[in-house]
């Protein structure tokens, strides 16, 4: 029913591969004037590296040079300045600064987003969980001070393999050594939470050096530990080098790898939260320490920078997209040259209607270990999850689906089961997008 079990990652929904340009483009003011605004997501977009991974598909620029980091520092401080008037009297419950590598910022670069983040619109990151992502090569005392110091609460480093030739063999030439030296960093650093990221199906990768890297890892004993199948996208390094193609062997020494952490980090005492997600068991759960709650399948997000996202009920939008070196840096100039009122409306987005949001509902729902809540759905929706998506039936019949929780083997196969479900609007748009 479902196929290869590695099909694609749906971490949002409708994919950013099914956005359009919005002609005309919505006045943001009027996107948002119906929406409840008391528990929103802030997210804010770095779109700088030090280096582009053989896997990464982002919108990412490496080694910008310096005049167009403070260019775009510059451009998002107006951008925050018209978002936060059209979005007034917005209160946040969560904030995360992605990308990208946020941290390939100075410390003084660092500090100067914080408070034009702050100033703009009058959320206290100090206040609420504010997660931010870093690499092993920036990863470095000043920075995480400058973290610590402005309420960072969780800290996320893409290590991928603590192994050289692995991480050589998914295009990310780092040093043990360097990896070492950053992940002590953290933890030197302040309370911040620690997420470590790992990828498995990584070429010449095997049962014993996966289980190296997990061991290795938890001696760091990290709140949250991520899990990636490796990808060979479009346009990507490794794309270039070798096109992905279905392959069951793949999937077979995949699937077994990650059956193998599951256990691992069970016994170890992590609590698995979806197919990547794998959280500690005594670590504080998330948010309990300040600030209103969020519930994703249900708030909206207020994205700032050029690769960022926003959502509200009926509408998700954003700028371009590309994963091309020669595109990213054409969008990215285009986002510098704007003029500021260029950010009172929405550019390039995905309406959706009632069907679609029940669709993402279930979707930010299902692919979670803790399932989907009936009366839950209901009470926003006002009809019943399984008549509105019989096709959970089929799901329970194939043993995927135990009642409104994926089973075991749903999980292991959420890169299928995501993508079964994508409507078949959303299905056509995703496949005329042109990769560039």
């Amino acid at each position: 029913m479902l196929g290869s079990p590695y099909q694609g990652y749906l971490y949002a929904y409708p994919h950013k591969t099914a956005y359009r340009p919005l002609r005309p483009r919505p006045a943001l003011a009027d996107v948002w004037a119906a929406e409840a605004t008391d528990a929103l997501f802030l997210y804010v977009h770095v779109p700088f590296c030090e280096m582009r991974c053989g896997f990464c598909n982002l919108f990412t620029r490496a080694r910008p040079p310096a005049e167009q980091v403070t260019a775009y520092l510059d451009q998002m401080a107006r951008q925050a300045g018209r978002v936060a008037a059209a979005v007034p009297g917005a209160s946040y419950a969560r904030a995360a600064i992605g990308g990208g590598t946020p941290t390939y910022l100075t410390a003084a670069e660092l500090s100067r987003l914080f408070d034009t983040v702050e100033r703009a619109t009058g959320a206290d990151l100090r206040a609420v969980p504010t997660s931010v992502e870093t690499s092993p090569a920036t990863a470095t005392a000043d920075r995480l001070a400058v973290l610590v110091e402005r309420g960072t609460t969780r800290v996320s480093i893409g290590v991928q393999s603590f192994l050289d030739a692995e991480a050589h063999a998914a295009g990310r030439p780092q040093r043990r050594a360097e990896v070492d030296r950053a992940l002590d960093t953290i933890r030197a650093a302040g309370p911040a939470e620690l997420n470590i990221d790992l990828i498995y199906g990584i070429p010449g990768q095997t049962a014993a050096t996966w289980t190296a890297s997990l061991r290795t890892a938890l001696t760091w004993r990290p709140e949250e530990l991520y899990l990636y199948p490796l990808y060979v996208r479009p346009m990507t390094g490794l794309g270039r080098r070798a096109p992905g193609t279905p392959d069951p062997e793949w999937d077979a020494q995949r699937l077994g790898l990650y059956r193998h952490a599951v256990d691992l980090l069970a016994d170890a005492g992590y609590e698995q939260q979806s197919m990547r997600a794998f959280r500690r068991r005594d670590a504080a759960p998330i948010g309990d320490s300040a600030g209103p709650g969020y519930c994703c399948q249900d708030d909206g997000m207020v994205g700032l920078g050029c690769g960022a996202r926003s959502y509200t009920t009926g509408l998700h939008y954003s700028f371009d997209y590309a994963v091309s070196v020669r595109q990213v840096r054409g969008i990215l100039d285009d986002y510098l040259a704007r003029p500021a009122e260029d950010f009172d409306v929405a550019e390039v987005g995905f309406v959706l209607d009632g069907t679609e949001q029940r669709r993402r509902w279930l979707l930010k729902s299902l692919l979670r270990a803790s399932g989907v809540e009936p009366a839950a759905y209901r009470a926003r929706f006002g009809t019943g999850v399984d008549d509105d998506f019989p096709a959970l039936g089929l799901l329970r019949d194939s043993g995927h689906l135990d009642g409104y929780r994926l089973t075991a083997e749903g999980l292991a196969h959420s890169d299928a089961i995501g993508p079964w479900l994508i409507s078949a609007g959303v299905r056509a748009a995703m496949a005329g997008h042109v990769p560039r």
